[in-house]
């Protein structure tokens, strides 16, 4: 079983069923507030791999969502230097397994790495459930809106992006 770093913003529902899932199959998960983390941006960099620009953005962010950053337009370094300015533009969770790093929880590359499959029967329902879900997208549904009133939204802690 592999030791994750579980890089992610605390109270996402998305990130606790992601975690739940990745407990059920044995792993020792250790999360990590994404937010309060001191990235650079080459260490930052690292969890994205050759995926395209785009891709490394959290497209439910309150910024992306507005038209304020617009993650088609933006170069690498610029992308960077959002994302260290505005940690909640990092598509999440970041996770680190040793000296691998990936991005976003795309449940059969993260099978095929470390393994999702339940350690007992007693968790295997969990799990079942879990891979139903769409584990990689906003848990609040494409129709969430986070341009108008979002910020009033956050200030009452129900928005876990």
């Amino acid at each position: 079983m592999a030791r994750v770093i579980f890089y992610s913003k605390p109270g996402c529902k998305g990130g606790v069923k992601q975690k739940v899932l990745l407990t059920a199959a044995g792993h020792e998960v250790i999360p990590q507030n994404l937010l309060k983390e001191a990235w650079t941006a080459e260490r930052l960099r690292s969890f994205f791999g050759d995926r395209p620009v785009v891709e490394w953005f959290n497209l439910s962010a309150p910024k992306i969502k507005s038209g304020e950053v617009v993650p088609e337009k933006v170069d690498e370094q610029t992308a960077l230097a959002l994302m260290l300015k505005e940690p909640l533009l990092i598509r999440r969770p970041l996770l680190e397994v040793g000296d691998r790093r990936e991005v976003g929880f795309d449940v059969q590359k993260i099978d095929t790495w470390i393994g999702l499959q339940a350690v007992d029967e007693s968790l295997q329902e969990i799990s079942d459930k879990l891979l139903k879900q769409d584990l990689q997208n906003c848990s609040h549904g494409k129709d969430h809106n986070h341009g108008q009133g979002s910020q009033q939204h956050q200030k009452q802690g129900n928005c876990k992006h």
